[in-house]
């Protein structure tokens, strides 16, 4: 299936992507993917309370998460339903250049490169009118059974 009938598909895009975010911590926090396509992803935050800092503006540690976030699912899609792909951040750089205080955060992650076992990927945090609020690079590896761009089943264990 391909990622714009993904996209154009309603209910199964949003399960599908109600799945990418896992049930831990991107989660908990409120991330959501709103965007998902081979080597792109888009995942959007909106700002509370709970995620500001003592100064008022968004948390430098809610932005590297969503650094993070974005930049492994940009490898980890999956145009088979039910099948998941998992990777572990290996590295991860992350710079701030902006402040916001209220509103949703989009996070653009896209592949740069990568190979059999290992992917490097990129990510722009914006505010709701686009400005650059931070930026960063992560190298991923793939989990057992994730190298396969159609992922692994539901029932196979991923190490």
């Amino acid at each position: 299936m391909s990622s714009t009938s993904h996209a154009e598909s309603g209910a199964a895009a949003a399960g599908l992507f109600d799945d990418a975010i896992g049930s831990g911590f991107a989660r908990m926090l409120g991330c959501r993917v709103v965007h998902w396509e081979p080597g792109r992803v888009e995942v959007e935050l909106e700002l509370g309370p709970q995620h500001l800092n003592r100064a008022g503006s968004a948390h430098g540690g809610v932005l590297a998460t969503l650094i993070d976030v974005a930049c492994a699912l940009a490898g980890l899609y999956s145009g088979v339903p039910g099948r998941v792909r998992k990777a572990v951040t290996l590295s991860l750089n992350t710079s701030f250049t902006g402040q916001v205080a209220a509103g949703t955060l989009r996070a653009h992650g896209r592949v740069r490169t990568g190979g059999r076992s290992i992917f490097f990927a990129t990510t722009e945090v914006t505010d709701a009118a686009g400005h650059p609020i931070a930026h960063g690079e992560a190298v991923n590896r793939y989990r057992r059974g994730s190298e396969n761009p159609d992922g692994a089943p539901p029932d196979e264990p991923q190490t």
